[in-house]
This record gives structure tokens, sequence and C-alpha cells, in this order.
């Protein structure tokens, strides 16, 4: 049994960490937030110990080590994603080892020093990759990899998740602390297509506007067309219809990928290979980051070139952004 903490508990992803530490046999002993809405916790860990102050929450990891002889063996970090670098110091500088959610950092150039860090203290980040783990992906890099060496893939990326108006008030809405748009809602898909098709060789964006993004990737095997979008206007009628809220699809060479189902255990997953050492480091992490980086910073360029069809689509400003 690993003695954890975590960072974050009160955020939409927690659930899934608290979840992986419990279905791991492993055992938390303090979790932080500056909310304390976390209730969830008496599900999973009622006995652990609960800060709503980072301060105290610090003090209290230092007094299990050096007055009770208590090492903390892990801490899962689930905060916005402008705090995931200093959390990782924290975690690192209090002796143990960090799981983290994605984008493990913002900027290339975090990982570099994070390295250092990594090698001054002996201990392992890891970043939840979960996509890597899903048995349709896992099939889908054998199938590739089995494939002929020389065969790009034309793949088409559509990810239509609808945000209401408090998107925009919370700090996903804010590009400084969440990357924007491409960062918050796209990393895993980046991170995911370069793992199977690639490094990268041309990166271009058509438009980058507040609630939507759309750009041609080019990677080594595969030529992907992007389109991302928090705005409801842009879901299909029949998806409308359903009274759903979330549309996904990835076409390769116009054949849907199935992934629609299996992400219920897809972190505890990511647990188990991270506690045998066989998780993804963030060596692993670079190439999304740079993606997104380089998406964030770039001038879109209109509609020019290879573009994803629902890029031409007119699109109804958000209501909240109306003056």
């Amino acid at each position: 049994m690993k003695n954890f903490a975590l960072i974050g508990a009160a955020g939409y992803i927690a659930p899934r960490h608290l979840k992986a530490i419990k279905e791991t046999g492993n055992s938390l002993l303090a979790a932080f937030d500056v909310f304390d809405s976390v209730g969830v916790m008496d599900s999973y860990f009622p006995k652990a110990d609960f800060f709503v102050e980072y301060e105290r929450f610090d003090r209290h990891i230092e007094k299990l080590r050096y007055e009770r002889g208590i090492q903390l063996d892990y801490t899962s970090i689930c905060t916005p994603n402008y705090l995931h670098d200093a959390h990782i110091r924290m975690a690192l500088r209090a002796g143990s080892n960090a799981i983290c959610e994605k984008p493990l950092v913002l900027n290339p150039w975090n990982i570099d020093f994070l390295k250092k860090i990594e090698e001054n203290t002996g201990s392992r980040i890891w970043n939840i990759l979960q996509l890597r783990v899903h048995p349709s992906i896992i099939a889908l890099k054998k199938e590739i990899g089995s494939g002929p060496a020389d065969k790009v893939y034309d793949i088409d990326l559509t990810y239509l998740t609808s945000r209401g108006h408090w998107y925009y008030t919370s700090w996903k809405g804010d590009t400084q602390k969440s990357g924007g748009i491409a960062t918050n809602i796209g990393v895993h898909f980046f991170d995911m297509l370069s793992w199977i098709f690639g490094n990268v060789k041309s990166n271009q964006v058509h438009i980058h506007e507040h609630d939507r993004a759309s750009g041609y990737l080019e990677l080594e095997r595969a030529n992907v067309r992007w389109f991302l979008s928090i705005n409801e206007d842009n879901l299909p009628a029949v998806v409308r219809e359903k009274g759903q809220r979330t549309y996904r699809s990835i076409t390769i060479e116009g054949k849907e990928l199935e992934f629609s189902g299996g992400f219920a255990d897809l972190h505890t997953a990511a647990y188990v290979n991270i506690l045998k050492g066989e998780g993804y480091g963030i060596e692993e992490t670079r190439q999304a980051i740079q993606i997104v980086h380089d998406i964030r910073h770039a001038q879109p360029i209109g509609l020019k070139g290879s573009y994803h069809p629902l890029t031409k689509e007119p699109l109804a400003q958000h209501p909240f952004l109306k003056k």
C-alpha cells in the first residue's frame, strides 16, 4: 500500500483519481483544495485529512514526514493547468513522486526545469495520458505499426463539447491559465495522434477564437484536419435532438474510429502502469505540449490549404460575449 496526497480535490477530474487510488489498493492521507465541496471523498477516503489552506496542507505533509515518520509516496495533482508546474515542484520537494493531469505544463521549456528537479530529487513525474491506455487506441497503434511503413493516413478530428456561460468566468476561459481551447480540450487528442503517427512536420492554424479552433497538423504518417469547439451551435442536429452536448469523431481514411466507450476505468489503468514504473514520464509529454503551445501562438491563416469542413461554417457569437 502506497501513501497518497491529492491537490485539487474539488475539481471535476478529482473523483477519477480518488477512484484510481482506491481501486489500486492504496491510501489517501491528505487532500487540499481552496473549495470545500469535497463530499465525494466520503465514498473513497473518509478518514483522509482535508485542508483549504495550502500552507496548512504543506505543513501537514512535512509533519507526517518528520514527526511521524510517514513518507508520502505519490501526490496526485488535479488543479488548474497553470498551477501544475508549481504543484509538481511542491510534490517533489516533499519527497514524493507526482502524478499530474494533462497538460503537464503550458510551455515546453517548463519541462526542462522539471527534469532538473526530477534528477536532483530522485523522484518521478508521471502524466495521465489516458487515451494511450484505451483498448481501441492501443489496437489502432498496433494496426498502424504493422501496416505499410510508408503509408500516410488522412485523418479528420472533430471534438465538440458544449460549455455554458460559467466557462468564461472560470479559469478555463482565461488563456493565461488554461492555455486556451486547443490546450484545454485538445491536448489529449494531439498527444494520442502524435504517439501513433509520429513527429510533427507542419502545424498550421486556420482559425483560433474564444470558442473554436481549427487547423492542419502534418505528422510523419498522417495529415490531420482538426476542429475543436465548445459552442453548442456547432453540434450536429442529430446530436442536439438527442439532448447530448458532446460530439467526438476521428475518421481515418474515411473510416470512423470507434472509441466512444471504455473511458470509465482509464485513470485506474494509468495508475496501475505508474505504480509498476511503466507510466508516461515528462519527456513523453513534450510533443503534445509543443503542439498546443505552437497553436496558441500561431497566426491563423484563414480558409487556405487543407482545412476541416466545419471551419467555414457560420458560428453564432456566444451570448455571454455579445455587446
